[in-house]
């Protein structure tokens, strides 16, 4: 299977919301209700709202399995609002949300390939942290993907009533940086170009 890593754009919002979409049908069908719960995301107006939001904020990467959509992920320059109450990193970083996969294509390492080019992506940008935050209920097993993938947990969360379990992890990807020179389409300096694997 041949993967591709392309730069996302509005045009890929449909293709990120089915992935959701698909990740919840997977996630109920193993019995685990609890990350996103058990309608589809798609038919979540603060869902919507914040993919697109993040997508102009930051940009995002889709990652093409022989030429499908199979994964995606923005990335920003800051977590979202309602990670506001705990302590900034103090330097600049890139902050992964929404990384989200078509679950037919569940171990092909698109996931992880769409991860090192993010990695890739902060680096080159002169930045040295890269954060993401997940789901951390149940057996914790997202947490386990991401340290997988290279991450170390910080910070614990939680979000919401019902007390949505969440973890805040980073990944050192160059030095601690205190300045980032940005072009005027407002993407890092030096962001990696679109990559393919076999």
């Amino acid at each position: 299977m041949r993967i591709t890593i392309r730069e996302g754009g509005p045009d890929d919002v449909p293709a990120m919301l089915a992935m959701l979409d698909s990740s919840v049908a997977w996630l109920v069908a193993q019995g685990r209700p609890g990350q996103w719960g058990t309608k589809p995301l798609s038919e979540n107006p603060k869902t919507v709202e914040s993919v697109v939001r993040y997508l102009e904020e930051g940009w995002a990467f889709v990652a093409e399995a022989d030429g499908e959509p199979a994964a995606a992920l923005t990335l920003t320059d800051a977590p979202g609002a309602y990670l506001a109450h705990l302590p900034p990193p103090g330097e600049p970083e890139r902050y992964i949300h929404w990384l989200t996969s078509d679950r037919r294509f569940k171990g092909h390492g698109v996931g992880s390939a769409l991860l090192e080019h993010a990695a890739e992506a902060t680096r080159r940008a002169g930045v040295g942290l890269l954060r993401v935050d997940c789901y951390a209920g149940d057996d914790r097993r997202l947490v386990a993907y991401y340290e997988a993938n290279g991450f170390t947990p910080t910070q614990a969360y939680t979000v919401g009533d019902h007390q949505w379990p969440g973890q805040v992890l980073t990944r050192r990807v160059g030095p601690p940086a205190t300045s980032v020179e940005w072009r005027e389409t407002g993407r890092p300096e030096g962001a990696p170009p679109a990559v393919q694997s076999e």
